[in-house]
């Protein structure tokens, strides 16, 4: 991701002349992150990864990366950070990306004004919920899930990558205030798509201890 957010692969003319950059695995993970793609290229097809088998197969490219439902150029990520500012916001020059507001994030207790220090959480990880049932699940409902406002929060961007592909019952925010909450949300996001009643009895169990 160069220092204007814009994701370049090894195929981008521009790729070996971008001197400040922040390396991604992917392009799905460098849009994840808040990146946008060059003018006139096309997101890569989520469609384009091997057939996965298995739990242990998990792929970031199973699942949707963030898409501009109602075609106003804010993809979910921005619309979320649109959503949830609790003050004014200031967008790019093309009104695509929301730069600056103000975020009460939930897992630190702190408040962010830069967008560029905060993730899109996904509450339930999609690598959590690939290897705990969502491997066998239709494309279509992978992808609800991953852009489902239900499963996400605007965080602190270090928190969120601690955290990586963890459970509740592994990791939990530091702000003890917020785990009745978290742990219940997860829960509710396990209740709405097809996981397995044990999947979903274990993080009953961690609610109850919780709440």
């Amino acid at each position: 991701m160069s220092s204007s957010k814009i994701c370049h692969d090894t195929s981008s003319p521009y790729y070996e002349r971008t001197k400040n950059f922040k390396a991604y695995d992917s392009i799905n993970a460098c849009l994840d992150a808040g990146g946008r793609l060059p003018k006139g290229q096309k997101v890569p097809s989520a469609r384009s990864y091997p057939e996965l088998n298995s739990s242990n197969d998990y792929s970031r490219s199973a699942f949707a990366s963030w898409i501009d439902e109602d075609g106003d150029c804010l993809n979910t990520r921005h619309e979320l950070l649109l959503e949830l500012s609790t003050g004014p916001t200031t967008k790019s020059s093309d009104g695509c990306r929301v730069l600056r507001g103000r975020w009460n994030d939930p897992y630190s207790g702190s408040v962010f004004l830069d967008s560029s220090k905060m993730d899109i959480d996904h509450l339930v990880p999609l690598a959590w919920a690939w290897r705990n049932g969502a491997s066998s699940w239709s494309e279509s409902e992978r992808d609800r899930l991953a852009n489902d406002p239900i499963n996400l929060f605007a965080v602190s961007a270090s928190l969120n990558r601690s955290k990586g592909a963890q459970g509740p019952d592994s990791w939990l925010p530091p702000n003890e205030k917020f785990h009745c909450q978290y742990v219940t949300r997860f829960y509710r996001v396990l209740l709405k798509y097809e996981f397995p009643e044990a999947v979903r009895s274990r993080a009953k169990a961690t609610v109850n201890s919780k709440c």
